[in-house]
This record gives structure tokens, C-alpha cells and sequence, in this order.
């Protein structure tokens, strides 16, 4: 016998809701999960099997040898190293600019944050464009370094508003008032109360900038004409798209099973790129899940 929620005893009505609730959510999971478990498999089966779509719930005739010429790809470890250093410098860029000038527009004694705040919500609507971007980024002798990918979005207005709610919300006026009391400066009460006070807006900020550094390639396919600076994601693109893996499938012999190699070449290629961020969500999660939710009340 099921146990009454909160010590109300559950009608007809209520069990056939849950029962529904837990048919769709499972539904749900299985839609989204099971592409991800279909690459996984896909990705260490045998590539005749997985092209005759024999593949669908368990691998056939497992084999490593699509990992194997992965990470024998120079190209890729390059692409690898790359989006570490842009996504490790960029999201350190980002968070740091992205709190302060948050918390700054959070604080009433700010004159004319009402008008900043107005011109930063402008440029969620009108923008330069491409062209202008692109024009400004020469101009300013950013094109082909790793700096055209980082300082033009240095800052993203969606973050910046979430920032500014959550200090709103979080940080009372009363608390300033007593560490002014205590003596203590605006840079002292940023650095000793706030910022401890704030550990769930940053977590949820890093993983917002990290995820957005590491799946970005369209400012790189821009911005960047040296394969050498290449982010692992273009990489990925010129082989998933541009379908440039002969080097990876010359050896072998005919074009079909050129073909399904490649194919197994590319799901391995998707593993290997979202394993990363798959590891780190999980210990984000908690942060997340409070950062979002406070600093998505409006204040």
C-alpha cells in the first residue's frame, strides 16, 4: 500500500496522476538517454554491424580500433589543448568580469546603475552584426590570436542580470551597513563577505562560460585561419562536416568500409568530446540548481 504524501492519504485521482507522471517522465528520460547510449555503443561496435543497424541495445563484436585511430589524429590533441586553454582563461575572463560588474549594479549607492543597466538589457536586442564584429576585431589586432575568441564576449548580459538578482536578493543592505561598522571598506566586504557568500552564483557562472567556451567553433571558423589555433570543436567540424578523414581511413581497402569506419571514427569522435563536461556536471549540479533559481527571481 502506497504511503499517504505528507500525511494525507492519496484519491484515485492522485495515484492515476503519479502513475501518469512517472509513465511520461520515464518516456522522457529514454528519449534523450537512448541517443546517448546509441552513441556509446555505436561507437565501440563493429562498424558493419552498426551501418546494417543491427545495433540497438547491446554492442556487437566490441572494438577499440575506432579510439585507436582517434587518438592517433594529431589534429585532435592540438584541438584538445587548444579549447582547454581557451575555456580555463576565457571562463576565468568572464566570471571575474561577469561578478563584479554584477555585483556592482546590484548596489543602490551606485549612481546611474539604472541607466547602465538599461544599456547593457539594449544590447540583448540591437547588436553590430557580423561584419562589424568582424571589422572591429581586425582593427583592434585580435584576428587569428586566441583573444578574438575571449574579449568580444567577455561579458554576456543574460549572466549579468542573473549576477545582479542574486546579489540583490542575497546580499542585505543591513550587512554592508555592519561591516562598514566593523570598518571594513567596499573592496574588504567584497572579497571577505560577498564573494564567500556567493559560491552557488560563481559555480553556476563557470559552468555556464566553460560550456559555452568549449561547444563554441563559430567565432574560431571566423576569427582564426591557423589550423594550429583550431578549438576542438572546429576540429570536430571539419571532420563531421567537411568529412576530412582520410588521413584517419587511407589504409583501408575499400571506399564502403572507409565509409563505416568513418562512421565509427565520428561517434567515437562525439564521446571523446563531450566525456569532459559530462565529468564535470555532476559535481556543479547542487550549485546549478540554488544559483539559477535565486538569481532568476526578479528583483
Amino acid at each position: 500500500m502506497k504511503r499517504p504524501r505528507n500525511g494525507i492519504a492519496l484519491s484515485r485521482a492522485d495515484k492515476a496522476f503519479d502513475v501518469l507522471d512517472y509513465i511520461l517522465l520515464t518516456i522522457a528520460f529514454l528519449l534523450v538517454a537512448y541517443p546517448l547510449y546509441f552513441v556509446v555503443i555505436a561507437s565501440v561496435s563493429d562498424p558493419i554491424a552498426v551501418y546494417e543497424g543491427r545495433v540497438i541495445i547491446w554492442p556487437i563484436k566490441p572494438t577499440l580500433e575506432g579510439y585507436a585511430r582517434i587518438f592517433s589524429y594529431e589534429s585532435l590533441f592540438i584541438g584538445y589543448k587548444n579549447t582547454l586553454l581557451y575555456t580555463l582563461i576565457g571562463t576565468a575572463i568572464n566570471v571575474v568580469m561577469t561578478i563584479t560588474a554584477g555585483y556592482a549594479l546590484s548596489r543602490k549607492e551606485l549612481v546611474g546603475r539604472n541607466v547602465m543597466m538599461m544599456g547593457v538589457m539594449f544590447t540583448m536586442i540591437f547588436s553590430g552584426g557580423m561584419i562589424p564584429n568582424y571589422l572591429l576585431v581586425r582593427s583592434l589586432g585580435l584576428y587569428n590570436t586566441m583573444w578574438a575568441l575571449i574579449l568580444p564576449g567577455a561579458v554576456s548580459t543574460w549572466n549579468l542580470i542573473v549576477c545582479r538578482t542574486f546579489f540583490q536578493q542575497t546580499i542585505p543592505d543591513e550587512l554592508r551597513e555592519a561591516a562598514e561598522l566593523d570598518g571594513c571598506g567596499d573592496t574588504g566586504f567584497f572579497l571577505r563577505v560577498v564573494l564567500p557568500l556567493s559560491s552557488s552564483i560563481i559555480a553556476v557562472m563557470v559552468l555556464f562560460y566553460a560550456v559555452s567556451h568549449w561547444n563554441s567553433y563559430y567565432n574560431a571558423l571566423i576569427y582564426l585561419s591557423s589550423t594550429s589555433k583550431y578549438p576542438l570543436q572546429l576540429v570536430l567540424r571539419n571532420i563531421l562536416i567537411v568529412n576530412t578523414l582520410d588521413d584517419m581511413v587511407n589504409d583501408v581497402a575499400t571506399q564502403a568500409a572507409q565509409q563505416r569506419m568513418g562512421d565509427l571514427i565520428k561517434y567515437g569522435m562525439i564521446i571523446v568530446s563531450s566525456l569532459p563536461l559530462l565529468v564535470l556536471y555532476p559535481f556543479l549540479q547542487k550549485y546549478f540548481v540554488q544559483g539559477v533559481m535565486i538569481g532568476a527571481i526578479k528583483g
